[in-house]
């Protein structure tokens, strides 16, 4: 089976007709949805929101943007400072996309959206700059192949789709289960890539409860329709942080799954995760507490935290345990002191409740 002409041909007949065996049920904001044109929600596949992981001024990049729902309801919350850019292997979905491109930007105010032909696990090469290369350098001999794999490593080099450390938030909507099993890793590396230190992911995916078999990884319906290639649920977590992510979680998870094919449960999922920042412009170190409520917890690095223990960290392994992504769970005692200090509650007698904060003298 070829597994990108099996996508291609099922996702180009749903860029002509609507396929609801593609779709989870998901519900939108419908004020994002309100100015989209029907035929592009109509025509959009997917099992999650990642767009409410967009915060203004972002540079968001959609993987497998098909007709561009997610990238118009991105491009509503980046704002003027934002950027979006949408990146599709499929003919069909990108002239659907852009067909919508003048009315959307006269919609937001502004053209902030933008859609590119590649492949979603090798961001650096442009499908149309290779398309051109090959009308203009046919390849038939052994000779040619070689100067096309030159011409491929410099694109990636000196003019890649997507510049590295670029974009804030890497997002998608169930797609990156259409890879080939054995390109998947690439395609997190080039995630990790692309991202600017401290950026965010936001995947919205299928998952298996168990391992799939080979006749039904072999099923090109199967796999066309989100099923054969759907990571196994810890496996999918564990490529993440295996890449250098940090936060690496599942925010979103369906308790009930989306089908159960051989007794396999196969379910949506939306995995949050941080690249770290640079390590040489952040402090040499911190000192952190762990909150709780876990005895103790251990990082990717093999650092164990213990509850209530002030722990000393690397600079970047601070600045990411401070991230929002894990919610609180980290103290920051020298700066809990300042902000006590600064508040000033046990000075102010005049207030009829004494506000009252973490790491405060009241």
């Amino acid at each position: 089976m070829n597994v990108k002409e099996t996508v291609l041909d099922r996702y180009s007949e749903g860029a002509r007709q609507q396929q609801p065996s593609l779709c989870c049920p998901v519900s939108y904001d419908a004020g994002l949805l309100a100015i989209l044109p029907g035929e592009i929600i109509e025509k959009d596949y997917g099992c999650g929101d990642p767009s409410r992981y967009v915060q203004e001024g972002d540079v968001v990049l959609d993987l497998g943007s098909g007709g561009g729902k997610v990238c118009y309801m991105a491009a509503s919350l980046v704002g003027n400072q934002g950027q979006v850019i949408g990146v599709d292997m499929n003919d069909d979905m990108l002239a659907l996309a852009r067909k919508y491109q003048p009315e959307m930007a006269e919609k937001l105010g502004g053209d902030r959206v933008r859609f590119v032909k590649g492949h979603i696990q090798d961001l650096g090469l442009s499908i149309d700059a290779l398309s051109d290369y090959l009308t203009s350098h046919p390849i038939n001999s052994h000779s040619g192949y070689s100067e096309l794999k030159l011409w491929e490593a410099r694109q990636r080099k000196e003019t890649p789709l997507v510049q590295d450390q670029s974009v804030d938030l890497v997002i998608s909507n169930c797609v990156l289960n259409l890879v080939a099993d054995d390109e998947k890793q690439q395609l997190v590396r080039e995630i990790y890539r692309v991202l600017k230190p401290g950026g965010r992911v936001a995947i919205s995916d299928i998952v298996s409860d168990q391992p799939i078999p080979g006749h039904m990884k072999k099923d090109p319906d199967l796999w066309s329709g989100c099923i054969s290639g759907a990571f196994q649920e810890d496996e999918f977590l564990d490529e993440f942080s295996a890449a250098g992510f940090g936060a690496v979680c599942y925010d979103k998870w369906d308790t009930e799954p989306w089908q159960v094919i051989e007794g396999i449960e196969f379910r949506a999922v939306t995995l949050t995760a941080v690249k770290s920042p640079c390590s040489n412009q952040l402090p040499v170190e911190k000192t952190l507490v762990y909150r709780g409520p876990f005895a103790a917890v251990t990082d990717e690095d093999g650092t164990t935290y213990k509850r209530g223990q002030r722990i000393p960290v690397a600079g970047h392994t601070y600045q990411l345990l401070m991230n929002p992504a894990f919610k609180d769970a980290f103290i920051d005692p020298a700066a809990a002191a300042e902000s006590s200090a600064n508040n000033g509650c046990c000075d102010d007698k005049s207030a009829a409740i004494p506000v009252v904060s973490s790491g405060s003298c009241c």
